[in-house]
């Protein structure tokens, strides 16, 4: 008995400490968006196996698939965020991504994983030179993390553009499509391959004195340099590594169609990796993070997104939907709005107390 009773506090904590948590309402946001889903379709979560491959398929395996390249952008943003910076570039580092691996891999007119590989590392190479450059306009130079990455955000289109002649590319590598198409135990591969990533920075910055001189430069930069902390290497680090998240995006977005469009891969990526990372409680003035609600909020947009789909809304319609549901996600979020809500539902009981003791 005493062994069930002390078990309820430690309960009522670990629930109180959800409750509190900055992503909670995404979570709700989430699982009101499924069930409205559910609604139409009640097997609309219903997960079925290709008897022959054995692989899943489903919505849910679908969202799993289209959250990849939005968390990894929305991970490194949230890095560059944290030190009260921004990353505008990184719809267009997903294109350059893109271009590089698929001229290489129509110039090498190879199948092979070998070729698949390179161009691979060749995208991320180039990714984390451009991140390089941001990152040295910013701690270096000393210009603002908006004005740079709006630059590069221009530069690396018109980049793409250079290395594809302004023409779609298109290869053809098994290798490079199973990236996007393949799968790992029955579930897609740019999930698993998106999830050991984002667990892998998780541990560097937890597990790690990284993630509070991050923490530390975004708070105060002036307190973090007095107490030892060099801010210039941290900042080029956590634009590089928002680049190279960027290009695995790009690498993504290009596999699954073997195809890239300067014009259009990339194009308001940043903007989605902007509100999942707002979503998940991550204050844009810098300082604290969370990777786990920024996970969270691009789930929730790859959901949402589906669901647009998947209620025949109008695409003239489409902008202002998510754009109403993200709005209520943020006010939900407000200390402000939290504040009201509280003050609310206590005024009862201030006025019945008034009245006990009159």
């Amino acid at each position: 008995m005493n062994d069930v009773t002390g078990r309820r506090p430690t309960v009522a904590r670990a629930v109180n400490a959800l409750v509190h948590q900055p992503y909670i309402w995404a979570i709700v946001a989430l699982v009101l968006l499924l069930v409205v889903n559910l609604v139409k379709n009640p097997a609309y979560l219903g997960v079925s196996i290709n008897q022959t491959t054995g692989d899943l398929s489903g919505n849910v395996i679908d969202i799993l698939r289209a959250s990849a390249p939005i968390m990894m952008i929305a991970v490194g943003m949230t890095l560059v965020i944290a030190t009260r910076g921004i990353d505008l570039s990184v719809g267009s580092v997903m294109a350059v991504a893109g271009a590089v691996s698929m001229e290489f891999l129509r110039g090498a007119g190879s199948g092979d994983v070998g070729s698949a590989l390179l161009a691979v590392a060749l995208a991320l190479g180039i990714s984390a030179l451009l991140g390089t450059v941001n990152g040295i306009l910013v701690s270096i130079v000393g210009l603002q993390p908006f004005i740079t990455t709006l630059v590069m955000m221009l530069a690396g289109r018109g980049l793409a553009k250079v290395i594809t002649s302004g023409q779609n590319t298109s290869a053809s590598n098994d290798g490079f499509r199973w990236i996007a198409n393949g799968t790992i135990l029955g579930f897609p591969v740019v999930f698993v391959i998106a999830a050991i990533i984002v667990a892998v920075i998780a541990i560097l910055v937890r597990r790690t004195a990284l993630g509070l001189m991050i923490e530390a430069i975004g708070i105060n930069p002036k307190a973090a340099r007095m107490a030892g902390i060099r801010p210039i290497g941290i900042l080029i680090s956590v634009y590089i590594v928002s680049a190279i998240l960027a290009g695995v995006a790009g690498i993504f977005a290009t596999a699954s169609v073997m195809t890239v469009e300067v014009a259009k891969t990339g194009v308001s990526a940043e903007m989605d990796a902007i509100l999942a990372v707002v979503i998940g409680g991550t204050s844009l003035a810098g300082g604290k993070f969370s990777l786990t609600g920024s996970v969270i909020g691009a789930l929730l947009i790859a959901t949402l997104d589906k669901t647009i789909v998947y209620l025949s809304i109008p695409s003239s319609a489409t902008p202002a939907f998510k754009a109403v549901v993200i709005v209520i996600v943020c006010l939900l979020q407000s200390q402000r709005v939290r504040a009201l809500f509280n003050q609310r539902r206590s005024s009862p009981t201030r006025t019945t107390k008034g009245a006990v003791s009159v």
